[in-house]
């Protein structure tokens, strides 16, 4: 057996690595960056269009194209 391998019989169980609880800030934080991450590649050009000019649309150009988002 090696050094690295864990003893199952000496009754102790692998500590969890965190709750759902304690992640679900991080759960949270994640799916508003992805959230704003598809608007600015998908909708930003759009009637809702934020920042104004064709800035937006010339830096995410190829990931509209990746994602299927028409964009010509």
């Amino acid at each position: 057996m090696s050094e690295l391998a864990v003893d199952r019989r000496a009754g102790t169980a692998p500590a969890p690595i965190a709750s759902a609880r304690e992640l679900l800030p991080f759960a949270l934080l994640a799916g508003l960056v992805l959230m704003l991450l598809v608007y600015f590649v998908g909708a930003e050009e759009g009637a809702l269009s934020l920042i104004a000019g064709n800035g937006v649309h010339e830096l995410v150009h190829d990931a509209r194209h990746l994602l299927g988002f028409p964009c010509h």
